[in-house]
């Protein structure tokens, strides 16, 4: 299966896709240090350094299943919060995840899901909502695929945090640590998709897949 995993930071939706089925992964990736990493913990994986949301228009067309996870701060709910409000400077939404939400309901043949935050606005598009999270797709999700232990990590809440979100996503310190970018190393954790969200999306995606292949059979 040609799986396309667009802004794949560490690789939090990935992690266990090899448990469901034989994947062929193309990873993309911006910041050069995280697709370092992230070749690190995926070695077999092509990984690409290079803008997302270009690549997913001039590749589209190469993959079975397509998973995007645009970048969330300007739709955040924590941008317009009263305390955050001396932190923050006004942004306008980057409505690059809605472009590509359209562009794959009107041009992608196989399965795909976009995923991001609540945002602070009633979302543009309809979604699926499933825990903290917005999800787009051209399949339906079961209703529960949040782990409960992710609901009691609070963000800035602990001074554990990090410890707390490394231990969920399975990710050691000392590997993190390793990370020479400029990005804070608590919001690359907390920022990554629950790898069995990741998991049961990718069974449910590919159980669809199967089913419409043995009825396409059938067919003839």
């Amino acid at each position: 299966m040609k799986i396309l995993n667009l802004y794949a930071c560490l690789g939090g939706n990935r992690y266990k896709w090899d448990e469901v089925t034989d994947v062929e992964v193309t990873a993309v990736e911006w910041d050069d240090e995280l697709a370092r990493l992230y070749q690190e913990r995926f070695p077999n994986d092509t990984v690409i350094v290079a803008d997302a949301h270009q690549y997913l228009l001039d590749h589209y067309k190469e993959f079975d299943f397509i998973w995007s996870s645009p970048p969330c701060p300007t739709h955040s709910k924590v941008r317009v919060t009263q305390k955050n409000q001396e932190f923050y400077i006004p942004k306008f939404p980057d409505m690059k995840l809605y472009e590509e939400i359209i562009f794959l309901k009107e041009h992608f043949k196989g399965r795909y899901v976009v995923e991001n935050v609540i945002p602070y606005y009633p979302p543009l598009i309809n979604p699926i909502k499933r825990g903290r999270h917005l999800y787009w797709t051209n399949f339906n999700l079961p209703n529960n695929i949040d782990r409960k232990e992710s609901k009691g990590i609070m963000c800035g809440q602990t001074d554990d945090e990090l410890d707390k979100l490394c231990e969920l996503h399975q990710i050691t310190k000392d590997f993190l640590n390793t990370y020479k970018g400029k990005q804070s190393k608590t919001k690359i954790v907390r920022n990554l998709v629950d790898f069995e969200v990741g998991k049961t999306i990718l069974e449910t995606a590919l159980g669809i897949i199967r089913k419409e292949n043995v009825n396409q059979t059938e067919l003839f």
